[in-house]
């Protein structure tokens, strides 16, 4: 008798999970859940996606105390897809802010009218005393270690006005490897940082020395006029020196341009575009990071836009001597298929290379 109660009990059990995993789901229960960096201190943004439209809420708390404490709203956007169906889906979006640095939270998100699974978090500890560097460093030892590794500054190494970058790596020259340059082959290669016109809070120093470093080194369009003094910007310094090719990054994308100045393409030729070219060669190559804050391409390109590709991928530039440059890009995403590729050629350099 006990063992057939026990029978019974443990099939309603196993019925209740068989019916609760067959039923239809609701178009109010969140899917698709998220998590990002908003790129603001002691913050997360969690976003997921639901079939019906309802509200956006995350309950959470601190790992290992009462659950759910804090509560926080969000918004909600329609995102119709494109196709014959033209289905619609709600993504929604929530801010959690004042994180405590490198706690762990748990949470879940949706509303009254259905929640999620439990999930958990780690609030980025932007004061870690260095230990986030320490492992992005080991991380990358099997290659560095036998490559050399030439590296310049981005946005996530702006913390205490980029002292992690400048004290772990050793460039060319004697600018903290801030901004350098250097000659390999038949090459002259500079690596700069667009980042000193954006983390004023530093002062407008790195700005100015930088902008006169190019200058001397290359020996204004204007880059920021709400600076005393303005702010120099940098296409005509290129152009007026004649720069072959600019390697762009920060967006997590691949993209070739036509050769183009003010505006305009310049191309050599109709047939040979990048033959002789009237203009520097832009090459955007930031698809090897992640996908974080992706601002996507804008549907319809540009005209000095040749190609473009979201593909997780890297780029790979061959200097063949003087007059000639092979560069292509490779996907991961299609198992190292070449999906872009180009020969730059140049008959003439420097200030006089676009006559």
């Amino acid at each position: 008798m006990k063992m057939t109660s026990l029978r019974l009990l443990l099939w309603c059990f196993s019925g209740v999970i068989t019916r609760n995993h067959c039923l239809p789901p609701i178009g109010t229960q969140p899917e698709q859940v998220h998590i990002s960096y908003p790129g603001l201190k002691n913050s997360m943004l969690i976003t997921w996606s639901s079939a019906n439209e309802t509200e956006s809420v995350v309950e959470y708390g601190v790992w290992g105390g009462k659950l759910f404490t804090h509560s926080a709203k969000g918004t909600e956007s329609v995102f119709v897809n494109e196709g014959v169906e033209q289905r619609v889906m709600f993504i929604h979006r929530v801010l959690l802010s004042n994180l405590t640095p490198g706690a762990s939270y748990v949470y879940h998100c949706g509303s009254s009218f259905g929640w999620s699974d439990i999930f958990f978090f780690s609030a980025l500890n932007e004061s870690d005393n260095g230990r986030i560097g320490d492992e992005f460093m080991r991380q990358i030892e099997s290659i560095a270690a036998y490559t050399p590794y030439m590296t310049c500054p981005g946005n996530h190494e702006w913390v205490a006005n980029f002292s992690q970058y400048r004290s772990r790596f050793s460039m060319p020259g004697d600018t903290e490897s801030l901004w350098y340059s250097w000659n390999i082959g038949p090459a002259h290669i500079i690596s700069f940082s667009t980042e000193v016109y954006f983390y004023l809070e530093f002062g407008l120093d790195l700005l100015f020395t930088q902008y006169q470093w190019l200058r001397s080194d290359l020996e204004v369009r204007m880059g920021r006029n709400d600076t005393t003094p303005p702010a120099p910007g940098l296409e005509d310094l290129f152009y007026q020196y004649g720069v072959d090719l600019e390697l762009w990054a920060h967006e997590h994308t691949y993209e070739r341009l036509w050769p183009v100045y003010n505006y305009k393409v310049l191309n050599g030729s109709s047939e040979e575009p990048y033959v002789n070219p009237k203009a520097p060669v832009h090459i955007i190559t930031g698809s090897a990071g992640c996908r974080e804050k992706h601002d996507g391409f804008i549907p319809h390109p540009r005209d000095w836009s040749a190609f473009r590709s979201s593909d997780y991928g890297y780029t790979r530039m061959h200097v063949i001597n003087h007059t000639h440059l092979y560069l292509e890009q490779v996907s991961d995403d299609q198992y190292g298929k070449v999906i872009d590729k180009m020969m730059l050629v140049k008959e003439k350099h420097g200030a006089h290379a676009w006559s």
